[in-house]
């Protein structure tokens, strides 16, 4: 199967990108001399990525990650930041591509080009609450005596700001931190993107963890480029386009969202 898959992205690279001067772009340019390609992500924002036990990173986007590398013929680095220094390390050139979970917002879309969504997601929350986990809409959360942690710099923080300002808001550096919060009672609430929220939810079956049936908004995710390169952006545009026509884009989401077959692999 691997290797039908690389087969399958080289053959599909030659096709994209047979017609290009490569050399007249300069990131792509780059990535191809160098032989690599550095995609960011916070390496603990499950099942998109996190540790696995022996030490290596695993997730739905580690996988699409190695595809997209093979499929270019390259050496994949992943570069481990926190959520809120992606975005900077990419204008700043140490890193070529973020795929972290990121929602595609126009406020990123400032800064950075994206290519998907290859996922649709949305927020929702954590709680030990059972009247909380019965909320419809993000008014029943707006109260002044709840406390609410989230992810600093991503979304889910600017969903509290925006949507719950009577609450109190306790950014955290990662969902590690965030979720122990939770746990530990310093948090009434966490929000986080559904996926994210079931996912502990699995993780924890004795902590009285509870989350929404539904999520609250709907988010497409994708993956961030430098917005300087038009070549590079059709290339991966091409590369999805391909991955959604083969059917591993299916595959991939089954089994990292719906299966629950690799949480045995992953370190806790």
């Amino acid at each position: 199967m691997k290797k039908f898959i690389t087969q399958f992205f080289f053959a599909i690279t030659l096709v994209f990108i047979i017609n290009y001067n490569v050399d007249a772009q300069a990131k792509l340019s780059k990535i191809t001399k160098s032989g690599t390609i550095k995609i960011g992500m916070t390496g603990n924002q499950p099942p998109f990525s996190m540790e696995a036990k022996d030490g290596s990173l695993m997730g739905y986007e580690v996988d699409l990650a190695e595809l997209l590398a093979e499929s270019m013929n390259l050496k994949l680095e992943i570069v481990k930041l926190p959520f809120n220094e992606l975005l900077p390390s990419l204008e700043k050139g140490k890193i070529d591509a973020i795929m972290s979970g990121m929602a595609i917002t126009m406020e990123r879309n400032m800064q950075a080009a994206f290519v998907g969504p290859y996922v649709l997601s949305g927020k929702s929350i954590l709680t030990k609450t059972e009247s909380l986990a019965k909320a419809d809409e993000a008014e029943d959360l707006n109260q002044s005596n709840l406390k609410i942690t989230s992810l600093k710099g991503s979304t889910s923080e600017k969903f509290v700001k925006v949507f719950l300002p009577e609450a109190s808001s306790l950014p955290a550096d990662n969902l590690d931190q965030a979720l122990s919060k939770l746990l530990n009672d310093e948090a009434n609430v966490m929000v986080a993107d559904y996926p994210t929220c079931v996912l502990n939810v699995m993780l924890n079956p004795t902590s009285g963890l509870v989350t929404l049936s539904e999520p609250l908004t709907v988010e497409p995710i994708g993956m961030a480029l430098p917005a300087d390169d038009p070549l590079l952006i059709n290339f991966m545009e091409n590369y999805l386009k391909a991955l959604i026509m083969s059917g591993l884009l299916d595959e991939l989401e089954s089994y990292w969202f719906e299966n629950g077959s690799w949480l045995a692999k992953m370190k806790q």
